[in-house]
């Protein structure tokens, strides 16, 4: 392949990584205006009808999978939508940033999965590349101080954060042990629809009670936003990306949530973090140039 081609992937990746990042962002603006099964579903509803239309065209139709089928789909769906429901509801008592950083934590933990699952090998790079994302993440959730550490100062936001991510470091070990060469626009789609049947389930108590006119234009812009350019759009980059870079490099851009996040809501208006929090966010990106190097290498 052309090194141009490549850093034009490279390019992809990165403004990929830029709209992930804004979803925190976005994400914490109007985590309050609904309960977060309710826009969990919103969202996932949102995103499956727009994309409806360019899978049945790309496919030429779609056709209801089997049993078997339908049941890896779920699986997948389960991790994607407990992920986003418990984002939502630890943004409540938790910020932008720490939730980035949380998920830097994912790529090491999906590794971990894939080896039990996959039968995969770990790799030198992503092993090495764990100790400064772990450090880092732990460095900036305690805000570089050893008295907080000692005494696990952590909110309760960070701990539901937490969980969601031991649960969506399955997702890409469940894609690749359910996926059947079907076209990925199949698997995306049906992904998206079992995943809003999930979340209608988790919702469906509090649906009658919900105040749809009292919902705010930012709360409903927010989803469009969510659903169009932090769903559809990133998935899309991210898997035309993972057939040229390859799935390790492409998981790697995970590592830069954190500075993009800081930069992000410095634009919005919001200050920036305390200074002692920052090398905490380098030794993340070092993470990054680590597997990057590692996967180029090998």
């Amino acid at each position: 392949m052309k090194q141009g081609t490549i850093w034009w992937i490279h390019a992809l990746m990165l403004l990929t990584a830029v709209l992930v990042s804004t979803s925190f962002t976005v994400s914490k603006a109007i985590a309050a205006g609904l309960d977060p099964a309710v826009l969990t579903l919103l969202r996932f509803t949102l995103a499956t009808l727009l994309f409806l239309p360019a899978a049945a065209w790309q496919t030429g139709g779609l056709r209801l999978p089997d049993r078997r089928q339908l049941f890896g789909y779920a699986c997948i769906s389960f991790t994607l939508t407990s992920f986003f429901w418990l984002m939502f509801l630890a943004l409540r008592s938790t910020t932008a940033l720490n939730t980035g950083v949380i998920f830097t934590l994912v790529p090491g933990i999906s590794s971990l999965y894939s080896a039990v699952l996959l039968r995969e090998r770990l790799g030198k790079s992503r092993l090495l590349a764990m100790i400064p994302a772990t450090i880092g993440a732990v460095w900036v959730l305690f805000h570089g101080s050893m008295e907080r550490l000692l005494a696990f100062d952590l909110n309760s936001g960070d701990l539901i954060f937490f969980l969601s991510c031991l649960i969506m470091a399955l997702y890409t070990p469940l894609v690749k042990l359910f996926h059947r060469d079907e076209p990925m626009a199949v698997m995306t789609f049906w992904i998206l629809a079992t995943g809003s049947g999930w979340l209608l389930l988790l919702a469906a108590p509090g649906l009658p009670s919900v105040p749809w006119r009292d919902i705010t234009p930012l709360v409903w812009s927010g989803l469009g936003y969510l659903a169009v350019f932090c769903t559809i759009v990133t998935f899309f980059l991210s898997q035309l990306c993972t057939l040229r870079l390859g799935p390790t490099r492409v998981i790697a851009y995970s590592y830069l949530y954190p500075p993009f996040i800081v930069l992000i809501e410095w634009l919005c208006g919001h200050p920036l973090p305390p200074a002692q929090v920052l090398p905490g966010v380098a030794l993340i990106v070092a993470a990054m140039v680590i597997v990057q190097q590692g996967a180029e290498q090998g």
